[in-house]
C-alpha cells in the first residue's frame, strides 16, 4: 500500500471563540455582584476604561428589540455570528465616533426610580463588627478561672479541639499525651470546663451534653437521666408509650420529662456560629404597576463606563507614539470597547429573558406559587429567538425580586405533573401544596405520606407515595413519626 501527499481545497464553516466572544459569554453567566467585581478588576488593569460622565454624547438606544443582534452572548450556532467583529476591522475604528456612542451611561429598560430614593446611602451590613467565636468566649473564661499554668495549657488544648457545635473531638488520653500530663488531671480540667457558658459545652457526645444542661437547670431527675442515657432511640422516634412502658411510669410524667429534654440545646456552640449571612442582591426587579408589571434591571453600584478620550486622542497624533505603543493602546481601547458592549448586551439579554418568563408565568406573578406553570428552557429560547444554552447561562445564579419574594430564575423552569382533569401542574406548586398541608396538620397527629397523597388526590393531583416522600425530603420536612409533638 503506497503513501503519498496530496493537496486538497476544502470549504468549511466553523465558529472561532475569540477572546471578545469568550468575555461576552463569561459576563452573561455572572451575577450582579460578580459582574461588579469583574468591572473593578478590568478598570484596574485597563487604563483606557474610565468611569464617570466626563464626556457627553448622544444617548444610545438600549431598549429591547432595537434591532441590534444578540449573537455575542451565545456562541452555540454559526447563525449567531452575525455581529462578530474581526480583529482586522477594529484596526481602523473611528475612535472619536466610538467615544461619542459609548460614553453615555447605560439606563435599564423600563427603569423606575423613586424621587426620594437615597442612592448614596451606606449599606449597614458593611459596618458589622467581628463576631465573638466560641473559642474566644471559652478562652476568656478559662483565663479568669484557672490559676495553675498546667491547667491553663490543658484548658487551651481542650478548647482548641472543640468542633463548631461545642463538642470535644479529642479524647482525654490524646490531650494528656500531647501535653505529657496525667489523664486524671485532664479529666478534672474538662469537668470544670463543662460548667462554662454556654451550658453543655465541652461534652463528648449528645447524651453527656444534655445531662450537663439538665444538671445545671436542676432537671436531672432519674427519669430524665434514664431517657437521655438509655432510651434516646424512643425519644427520637417520639415513641412515648415505649418510654412509659420501659420506665414503668405514667405517660403524663414521661411527657413532662420529655418536654424538659426538648427544651435543652443539643448544639451549645450554635449561638457562636461563624457562618456569615449570605445576602442575595436581585439582578432584576418586577414591580406591579396597576394591572401590568414593570421589569427593572438592577444597576445599583454599576459604574458608568466610557472609553478614555486621552488614549483616543493619543492615537490621532502622528509621530508621537511608536508602532509598538500604538498597538498596545489599540488593544486596550479594543478591550474596553468590547467590555462596554458586552455589558450592554448582557443587560438586554437578561431583560428579554425576564420579559418572556413574565409572559409565560403571569399566573404566578398574579396569584403566587400555587399557580406556577410547567416550563422548560426551550419555550423561552424559541420565544426570544436564542439558543437554549444562552437561556441556561442567563438563568444561572440570577435572582429576581417579585411581589411574592426573591427567586432564582431557574425556579421558574420545572417539570410538569399531569392531572386527570385540567392542565398539568408544576412540581414546585405540588411542593408548595405539600408544605401547606404539613403546616396546617395537627402536631399531635401528623399526616403520613399516604394521607398526604390522598389529600393531594382530592385536589386532582395524583402522585405516588414515594413521590410525596421525595418532595417532602426536598423540602426538609421530617417523616410523620418525627414530626409528632406533645399534646
Amino acid at each position: 500500500m503506497g503513501l503519498e501527499l496530496r493537496q486538497q481545497l476544502r470549504l468549511s464553516q466553523q465558529l472561532i471563540m475569540t477572546p471578545q466572544l469568550q468575555m461576552a459569554i463569561k459576563l452573561l453567566q455572572l451575577s450582579h455582584l460578580e459582574l461588579l467585581d469583574v468591572i473593578r478588576q478590568e478598570m484596574e488593569e485597563n487604563a483606557a476604561l474610565e468611569e464617570g460622565e466626563e464626556f457627553a454624547g448622544p444617548k444610545a438606544d438600549l431598549e429591547p428589540g432595537d434591532g441590534e443582534a444578540e449573537a455575542p452572548m451565545g456562541a452555540e450556532t454559526p447563525a449567531e455570528q452575525e455581529v462578530s467583529v474581526s480583529e482586522d476591522s477594529l484596526e481602523n475604528v473611528d475612535w472619536e465616533n466610538f467615544v461619542g456612542e459609548y460614553n453615555t451611561e447605560y439606563n435599564s429598560p423600563g427603569q423606575i426610580r423613586a424621587e426620594t430614593e437615597e442612592q448614596d446611602a451606606p449599606r449597614y451590613e458593611a459596618f458589622m463588627a467581628r463576631k465573638e467565636t466560641l473559642t474566644d468566649h471559652l478562652l476568656w473564661q478559662a483565663m479568669l478561672h484557672f490559676s495553675d499554668e498546667t491547667d491553663k495549657k490543658i484548658a487551651h488544648a481542650v478548647i482548641c479541639n472543640l468542633d463548631a457545635d461545642g463538642y470535644l473531638k479529642a479524647t482525654t488520653g490524646e490531650v494528656a499525651h500531647l501535653l505529657s500530663v496525667e489523664a486524671e488531671q485532664v479529666e478534672a480540667v474538662l469537668g470544670e470546663l463543662q460548667q462554662f457558658d454556654p451550658p453543655g459545652v465541652c461534652a463528648r457526645n449528645i447524651s453527656e451534653c444534655l445531662l450537663i444542661q439538665a444538671r445545671q437547670l436542676g432537671a436531672d431527675t432519674p427519669l430524665v437521666k434514664n431517657i437521655i442515657t438509655r432510651w434516646m432511640n424512643h425519644l427520637q422516634n417520639r415513641n412515648y408509650k415505649a418510654i412509659a412502658q420501659a420506665a414503668k411510669a405514667p405517660q403524663g410524667q414521661v411527657r413532662k420529662a420529655v418536654a424538659a429534654i426538648l427544651s435543652l440545646e443539643p448544639k451549645p456552640g450554635r449561638v457562636f456560629s461563624e457562618e456569615e449571612p449570605r445576602y442575595i442582591t436581585p439582578d432584576i426587579y418586577v414591580y406591579k404597576v396597576g394591572d401590568e408589571y414593570e421589569i427593572v434591571l438592577n444597576d445599583d453600584g454599576m459604574p458608568k463606563l466610557h472609553v478614555s478620550r486621552f488614549y483616543q486622542e493619543a492615537l490621532s497624533k502622528d509621530g508621537e507614539l511608536s508602532d509598538e505603543a500604538k498597538a498596545y493602546v489599540k488593544g486596550k481601547l479594543r478591550s474596553a470597547a468590547w467590555l462596554i458592549r458586552s455589558i450592554h448586551q448582557r443587560q438586554r439579554t437578561i431583560y428579554k429573558v425576564m420579559e418572556s418568563i413574565l409572559k409565560f408565568q403571569r399566573p404566578f406573578f398574579d396569584k403566587g406559587i400555587a399557580h406556577l406553570k410547567p416550563m422548560v428552557l426551550r419555550e423561552v429560547a424559541e420565544d426570544i429567538g436564542m439558543h437554549e444554552a444562552t437561556i441556561s447561562r442567563v438563568t444561572t445564579n440570577k435572582y429576581v425580586h417579585t411581589p411574592h419574594g426573591i427567586f432564582e430564575l431557574k425556579f421558574f423552569f420545572n417539570s410538569s405533573i399531569k392531572r386527570v382533569h385540567g392542565e398539568a401542574i408544576a412540581s414546585a406548586s405540588v411542593k408548595e401544596k405539600i408544605s401547606r398541608i404539613v403546616k396546617n396538620e395537627d402536631p399531635s397527629r401528623p399526616y403520613s405520606d399516604e394521607k398526604i397523597m390522598e389529600l393531594l388526590a382530592a385536589e386532582n393531583i395524583r402522585i405516588a407515595r414515594r413521590t410525596v416522600a421525595k418532595y417532602r425530603e426536598a423540602l426538609g420536612i421530617l417523616p410523620s413519626g418525627k414530626r409528632k409533638q406533645l399534646a
